[in-house]
């Protein structure tokens, strides 16, 4: 994050690496890359483009159809929030790792962890939940498991989600993918998920009421793919929000991404919430939007299908002709700064 922003991430500099776990190894930045390309990758023997995108993709056998599965936690704290609640983050969540693979989701599996003393009505309430997200995403969950853990060890309720989709993209879509001149679209308004977690969990009343983005996206995403516009690589805005995912995407790719920041839709309220709270809106998590990265001469296709979705879908920037560079760049009334990947943790536990 630029040091120009007041937010709580500006903490950017000579970053000792701790010597235990804390919570901003959570948030998408740059220490859960630590952990990956640390501890993980090597443990795992990972190949340079494993670990890099939403899910994974293989063909069982040569010639054979392809397979996209992912997996996803879910700690969000309050269970219950504006928009949805754990059980219908859980099962997007996983849809949409799924569809930015270029997959069809079609099964899931669903893991809980229930701390002993959750009501049975509000776990009923959670799985109804999980069940009407499913059939709105026509994915049928398959398996499970479930833990109950002893009282005051489990917040409540964690749920674990993984999912297998059918690849429809003819070509890969990734993050390697991603070439000079590219355009980069926005489905939609961006930090309302975040700031609706927030505004509730803290008390925080707004003239409006903040509503989480908490929603599939298989359809916007697919039907591109129907539509035969070609696509290079797509990330939903999770953790860390726009300007992280971008920085993801521009490091592996090697380039330079320049944003426009009049361009990126951002609601009044939640633009003043975020002033209020001395938070950079580009780095409030999303649960219900996308960039696609798609070649300039299917830019114009690809915003027409995503307002068909969401009125305020948008082209935000591009990629740079000739970068050489890995950054991303925000224009700016007053100039140009260099958007910096999350240092630290905004607030935990909103997905």
């Amino acid at each position: 994050m630029s040091g120009s922003s007041p937010s709580v991430c500006a903490d950017a500099g000579a970053h000792a690496e701790p010597a235990v776990i804390e919570l901003a190894h959570g948030s998408g930045g740059r220490l859960t890359h630590a952990l990956i390309d640390e501890i993980f990758r090597p443990a795992f023997g990972a190949a340079p483009e494993d670990l890099t995108h939403d899910g994974a993709t293989l063909a069982l056998e040569a010639g054979s159809e392809r397979l996209a599965f992912t997996t996803d936690s879910y700690v969000v704290r309050p269970l219950f929030f504006p928009g949805g609640d754990i059980g219908s983050l859980s099962i997007h969540g996983t849809v949409n790792d799924l569809a930015m693979c270029g997959a069809e989701p079609r099964y899931l599996s669903v893991g809980l962890v229930i701390e002993e003393g959750l009501r049975i009505d509000v776990l009923r309430s959670v799985i109804a939940s999980m069940r009407a997200a499913a059939s709105a995403s026509a994915v049928r969950i398959v398996t499970g498991d479930t833990k109950v853990v002893e009282r005051g060890k489990g917040d409540g309720l964690y749920v674990n989600t993984t999912g297998v989709g059918v690849v429809r993209a003819r070509s890969p879509i990734g993050p390697q993918q991603v070439q000079p001149g590219d355009a980069v679209i926005l489905s939609g308004d961006v930090g309302r998920h975040g700031m609706a977690i927030l505004a509730l969990r803290e008390g925080i009343r707004f003239e409006t009421e903040i509503v989480s983005d908490c929603a599939p996206l298989a359809a916007q995403a697919l039907g591109m793919i129907d539509a035969d516009i070609e696509i290079h690589c797509l990330r939903d805005l999770t953790r860390g929000g726009l300007a992280t995912n971008l920085i993801e995407i521009a490091e592996i790719a090697g380039a330079t991404i320049a944003l426009d920041e009049g361009a990126i839709p951002i609601s009044d309220v939640v633009r003043g919430a975020c002033e209020i709270l001395g938070l950079d809106p580009l780095y409030v998590a999303n649960e219900g939007r996308f960039a696609a990265i798609v070649p300039t001469e299917h830019a114009s296709a690809a915003l027409a299908h995503l307002r068909r979705f969401d009125s305020q879908a948008a082209i935000i920037g591009h990629v740079d002709r000739g970068a050489g560079h890995a950054r991303v760049l925000l224009r700016t009334l007053g100039g140009t700064r260099e958007l910096d990947m999350l240092n630290g943790e905004q607030f935990p536990r909103i997905c």
